[in-house]
């Protein structure tokens, strides 16, 4: 005889609204001295180039495969590479640096389930907040390289072509790795501008390819024709290590 699964009922969620103000200027003095700690660290990592996509992808995957040749391409350029600092698609490309004589660092987010930080990293810290996180990836960096990856990395996407698309940050080239992944979503932004909710100039702002002598190419025209890396000293009074 089956016996009837009882289902206790869920606790309730009390929806409180705002935090007594003592909590909320501590979560304001912890956001900020993340922002400073941030700030430190990668003052003097040199230009880079940010390379976003998922954790789940193992070695043998071609996605992998292709962001360890993302990060090789990207120390030939002499930019650092950035990254989440976590497995997959962030390792491989910190690990296509970090073997071919390039700077590679990671910034970490603690999560529930724990994620560590690759092992191919010079340097890297792990940050609470993704707010601070998606900040430290996007202000340090001169393009983003995006490959193949699942909510945090469509997340960090869309967060860096609207900050460009609003100018709010420079036109920074923005490049999508993997045309069989990406193209149902370049054809729903199609689909967008048929609605009228971004105009067709915006995809402009977006290279999408499989070639990375194209996608690299790419970069480093925009870069070697608008900028100019300002060196950058470091000052005894801050406690900054000569």
């Amino acid at each position: 005889m089956n016996k009837e699964r009882i289902i206790p009922a869920q606790q309730p969620v009390f929806l409180d609204g705002p935090k007594p103000r003592i909590n909320e200027l501590l979560f304001a003095w912890e956001v900020f001295t993340q922002f400073i700690k941030s700030f430190r660290f990668l003052h003097f990592v040199g230009p880079c180039i940010t390379v976003f996509g998922s954790a789940r992808f193992k070695e043998d995957h071609p996605y992998y495969q292709a962001a360890v040749e993302v990060g090789k391409r990207i120390a030939a350029l002499g930019f650092t590479t950035m990254t989440g600092g976590g497995p997959g698609i962030m390792e491989a490309a910190n690990r296509g640096a970090f073997e071919n004589g390039g700077e590679s660092v990671g910034v970490n987010i603690k999560l529930p389930f724990e994620q560590h930080v690759n092992p191919y990293v010079h340097k890297s810290f792990t940050l609470k907040y993704f707010f601070v996180r998606k900040v430290m990836l996007v202000k340090y960096s001169y393009a983003f390289i995006i490959l193949p990856g699942g909510f945090g990395t469509m997340d960090e996407y869309f967060e860096a072509l609207t900050l460009v698309q609003t100018k709010t940050i420079n036109n920074f080239p923005i490049v999508l790795v993997g045309k069989k992944y990406f193209q149902p979503l370049m054809e729903y932004c199609a689909y967008m501008v048929e609605q009228g909710t971004i105009s067709a100039a915006d995809l402009n702002l977006i290279l999408l390819t499989d070639d990375l002598d194209e996608a690299m190419n790419h970069i480093s025209a925009y870069v070697k024709n608008n900028y100019q890396v300002k060196p950058r000293k470091k000052l005894w009074w801050f406690f900054e290590k000569r």
